[in-house]
């Protein structure tokens, strides 16, 4: 059985599900935004301000607004999946763009033009942010981290790091046991470290493996035989031995282990990274760094072995360290020219982007410290937020606090039924900002148009500062993401006019009054 919903029914459920949604969302924005706490079945209740977290954490017992919750959200979870950040901006903007233009729809105003209308435009208005953007200094990227986790410390974290390696791939963000925050530098080429097992580690945290010789065999090793010429070449030289195989037959583990022992030997089994062309393009980059074949398991011999400096193994990472050479700077030339494909998938790109970082830069992980379990994952996030936000203003910075989009929308005519709706719509996140402050926002506009926006209002330091040195900056990019995708999803939810749901409750019909429609 289905259910249809049409017309002005569905119109008062959209606003209602919105509503719902974004007058939830946007009391967090700005600096002086509150949390949200958040109950979770599986562990225990978390407070945040993180929007798409939030937005992703609201439903509703009426199918029909869940539905609508459902399309509204990902608005919201597009922008986080492009840049990381701008998250509740994109929902204060959706609901403010659909609001205004429902109203020109019930005066008359078709929505299919209205759309039409509204794509046009912001093509306009995009052009008009970035050329109020310009490249960032590295003091500016430090606000930026700052003003996204709103925090001094996680912002002044985050940019040392991220300065460091100059990718966002690079740096990995995982909870502390401890009560304080830690920043690791990592040096080398670094996987997960997938022992064949524990007893090669014994009781030790970390065993550091000095000029050792390498294997690398892409598939599984069952039988000793198919090393035992290799075996015979460690015996003699008693020189240290690390092979990296698909997976191993535990007869094979057994004998190395007693192998080790009697001999006073150090070999090292570990399972492959990754899987598919990852593991291929991790065993390649091993490759070069040691100049050791990648054999397919048949007639393994010396000549297939490599030489590696120093590996560093401990219960998670396992890090090969390498100096730089002529087949090294080639293979990164390789990698830079990989990044640049357009065919590149998202998490193509990432993988890309991380492997260049280990021949070059190295790895950052920040361990992040906290009193409580619900304040660890609290800070967590706004440690993400802030990676994210940083990320994304590479490309361009501009003044925040969702001024320029003030300043924008006061170069608006009202002529086409478009600029109606933008010229009001782009106001609101200024307008939240303030709010969520607990100030006035035509005074503080007042102060800003009589320096004919010269000036930003900066609330953590309740101050007027100059645009052209203001530390209330936001990234180009997420503006424009936070605006792309709310008129997206507002527009779509314009000329929706209909919605079909399955019922699923037998008071359905009853309690929500809907029309019945077999399918």
């Amino acid at each position: 059985m289905k259910k249809i919903i049409n017309d002005k029914l569905l119109q008062d459920k959209i606003k209602e599900a919105l509503d719902i949604l974004c007058n939830t969302v946007k009391t967090t924005l700005g600096p002086k935004g509150s949390n949200v706490i958040i109950d979770h079945s599986s562990f225990s209740p978390f407070i945040t301000n993180d929007g798409v977290t939030i937005a992703n954490n609201i439903e509703s017992e009426d199918q029909v607004i869940n539905t609508i919750l459902e399309l509204a959200k990902e608005a919201s979870i597009k922008t986080n999946e492009n840049v990381g950040d701008g998250t509740t901006t994109t929902l204060v903007l959706l609901q403010s763009i659909y609001n205004l233009g429902l109203n020109l729809i019930l005066r008359g105003k078709n929505p299919i033009i209205l759309k039409k209308e509204l794509s046009k435009s912001l093509e306009e208005i995009v052009l008009q942010i970035q050329g109020k953007s310009h490249k960032p200094t590295p003091k500016e990227l430090k606000y930026i981290a700052i003003n996204a986790s709103n925090s001094q410390e996680i912002g002044n974290i985050v940019s040392q790091a991220f300065l460091k390696v100059k990718n966002k791939n690079a740096i990995t963000i995982k909870e502390n046991d401890s009560n304080s925050t830690e920043i690791v530098y990592k040096k080398g080429y670094t996987i997960e470290t997938n022992l064949a097992t524990k007893y090669f580690l014994k009781d030790k945290t970390e065993i550091t493996v000095n000029n050792s010789n390498i294997l690398l065999i892409n598939t599984d090793l069952y039988d000793i035989e198919q090393i035992a010429n290799i075996l015979n070449y460690i015996l003699e030289t008693k020189q240290s031995f690390i092979i990296i195989a698909e997976d191993y037959s535990n007869d094979l583990v057994n004998e190395i282990l007693s192998l080790s022992s009697q001999e006073n030997l150090n070999i090292y089994l570990l399972k492959s990274p990754d899987y598919g062309s990852n593991k291929l393009n991790i065993l390649n980059d091993l490759s070069i760094i040691s100049n050791a074949k990648i054999s397919n398991g048949k007639e393994i011999n010396v000549n297939d072995l490599g030489r590696i400096s120093s590996v560093i193994i401990d219960n998670e990472n396992t890090a090969f360290i390498f100096s730089i050479n002529e087949k090294i700077k080639r293979n990164i030339e390789i990698l830079k020219k990989e990044l640049n494909k357009k065919i590149n998938s998202n998490n193509d790109f990432n993988f890309i982007s991380k492997r260049l970082s280990m021949f070059t830069n190295g790895l950052v992980e920040i361990k992040v410290g906290a009193q409580t379990e619900t304040e660890r994952r609290e800070k967590n996030m706004r440690f993400d937020d802030a990676l994210c936000s940083i990320s994304s203003a590479l490309n361009g910075v501009m003044p925040g606090s969702g001024l320029i989009l003030y300043e924008i929308s006061e170069t608006y005519k009202k002529e086409k039924n478009s600029n109606l709706i933008l010229k009001e719509a782009l106001k609101c996140p200024f307008q939240q900002i303030m709010a969520n402050a607990g100030l006035e926002s035509k005074n503080i506009l007042d102060v800003i148009q009589k320096y004919k926006y010269k000036k930003i209002y900066n609330i953590k330091d309740d101050t007027f500062e100059d645009i052209t040195k203001t530390k209330v900056l936001d990234s180009t990019d997420v503006v424009i993401n936070s605006l792309t995708n709310a008129l997206s999803i507002a527009s779509m939810l314009l000329t929706t006019t209909s919605l079909i749901i399955n019922e699923y409750d037998n008071d359905f019909k009853k309690n929500n009054n809907y029309s019945e429609f077999n399918m």
